[in-house]
């Protein structure tokens, strides 16, 4: 084998896997939350808590990030992306230190809102940094990097706490939140090394630092050329028009989302994330030890490992869903995982319904599987590609503004989902995986009929798509 001919990836690539490591924290936090919250220890510190306050806490995250992603999408135009994800990230860090050294619950939630407001400022301007710098070519590929990091966060988290219930102190939940602020703080000098999105600095008119940014990229001159050409279109596009919003960093980007050239847009971004949290994967990763001690799970121990699985298979599913991100369609792939979630979901809550689930029955166990098939399925479509559609399908006018807005959508589902998911299981255990499984249906039914392909094109060819126009050169510009 010729080692010397192995060569090191572009730049680009490198600074898309070093601000994509902040990912991980979020599905850290996601891996963490639910296992923490059903140790004994975590009660002994706390009290008991009913499933209300159960639900309130595990999403008390989830409010101040939607919220601040809201207002995170206008600081990334005004200040830039690494920027706003390196804010994001120290204030994530004193939050998750918070919920490390709470003395009462308050102060554990505090730190949980403090925790979400960083979030909400990196998180969805992640997705957009990684995107901008990547060719069209591979942006399906390079923009599904942050989603394996939340899925090895994820599963670290859950084997983290797997390992820390075994401490008989409270250092048993403890530990995991200071693990998790002090990944943030390292989070935080990575982003000091990252150069500002060449996009970005041409939006806002600084072309040479721009052009000294797609060299410290290492993007090649072709795909550079593209990518300019695509990002000038854009603004020449939206800017031309009467009834747009000029850009510029002092406007209010917020409105410009919904003008008439981009409504359509940015109105899929936030259907697309609500489907995603109404799916009910975070339903699952959060309450997964309740739903596996509900499905027959004779011990806490043994729904921890369980629990432990099910990350571990959609870490693995993530790897080959993100290699081959750009050799899939985006409309197939989201139709393929919304059809395998919603069979999953509507067939647990009919076993459920027809008294089919009880300790070591076949039914208990038809359930565990189709919990785990549900989760693979998941990992393998939808996990992956709402993300980078979300993103790629705005135009650089408003795609910060708009992925902040989707992204804020998909915390305030998801506060819903979390905060009522263990009502609903305290109720009637089979009712909530059909509002689950009808809603992935609803999804499918909407996706087939207006979402356009997006795998591999321009982000003006996805333009004109969604406007229900060919594509425009330069010149034919109005």
């Amino acid at each position: 084998m010729n080692f010397g001919a192995i060569s090191t990836p572009p730049k680009y690539v490198i600074a898309s896997i070093l601000a994509s490591f902040g990912a991980i924290i979020f599905g850290y936090d996601t891996g963490v939350i639910g296992p923490v919250t059903v140790m004994t220890q975590f009660a002994d510190s706390f009290g008991d808590f009913s499933e209300t306050a159960h639900g309130a806490i595990v999403s008390a995250i989830l409010i101040p990030a939607a919220i601040t992603a809201l207002f995170g999408g206008h600081l990334a135009d005004s200040v830039g992306r690494v920027k706003a994800i390196a804010l994001g990230a120290a204030i994530f860090g004193v939050g998750a230190a918070l919920e490390a050294g709470a003395a009462h619950i308050a102060m554990f939630v505090v730190g949980r809102g403090l925790a979400g407001v960083g979030e909400g400022f990196f998180l969805s301007t992640i997705s957009v940094y990684v995107t901008e710098i990547s060719p069209p070519r591979i942006r399906g590929l390079i923009g599904g990097i942050p989603q394996f990091f939340i899925s090895f966060g994820l599963c670290a988290g859950y084997f983290v706490c797997y390992g820390s219930a075994n401490i008989l102190s409270s250092l048993s939940w403890r530990l995991p939140f200071a693990i998790q602020s002090l990944v943030a703080f390292i989070f935080l000098v990575i982003t000091f090394s990252l150069p500002e999105s060449p996009r970005w600095l041409t939006s806002m008119g600084r072309k040479q630092d721009a052009a000294a940014n797609w060299e410290k990229l290492e993007v090649l001159a072709e795909d550079r050329e593209a990518i300019i050409e695509d990002t000038e279109l854009t603004l020449h596009h939206t800017i031309s028009r009467p009834t747009s919003v000029v850009v510029k960093s002092k406007i209010n980007t917020l409105f410009a989302v919904f003008s008439p050239t981009a409504w359509r847009r940015t109105t899929l971004g936030i259907f697309l994330n609500a489907a995603q949290q109404l799916s009910g994967i975070d339903g699952v990763l959060y309450y997964a030890p309740t739903l596996f001690l509900n499905a027959g799970l004779s011990s806490s121990s043994a729904s921890f490992l369980a629990s432990g699985v099910s990350a571990l298979l959609i870490f693995a599913t993530t790897i080959p869903a993100f290699l081959l991100a750009d050799h899939w369609n985006r409309r197939t792939n989201i139709l393929t995982g919304g059809s395998i979630q919603a069979m999953c979901m509507i067939i647990i809550g009919a076993l459920y319904a027809s008294g089919q689930v009880s300790p070591g029955s076949a039914g208990a166990w038809t359930v565990i599987v189709l919990i785990y098939v549900f989760t693979i399925g998941f990992s393998g479509t939808w996990a992956v590609v709402i993300r980078v559609v979300t993103s790629e399908v705005q135009p650089a006018a408003t795609r910060a503004a708009a992925t902040s807005l989707a992204q804020a959508t998909n915390w305030f589902v998801n506060f819903i989902v979390a905060l009522t998911t263990p009502l609903f299981l305290a109720r009637s255990a089979g009712g909530v995986y059909f509002m689950f499984g009808f809603s992935s249906v609803i999804a499918v039914v909407v996706c087939s009929m207006w979402m356009p392909e997006t795998r591999g094109r321009n982000l003006e060819d996805i333009e004109g798509n969604i406007n229900g126009k060919k594509r425009e050169t330069a010149d034919q510009l109005p």
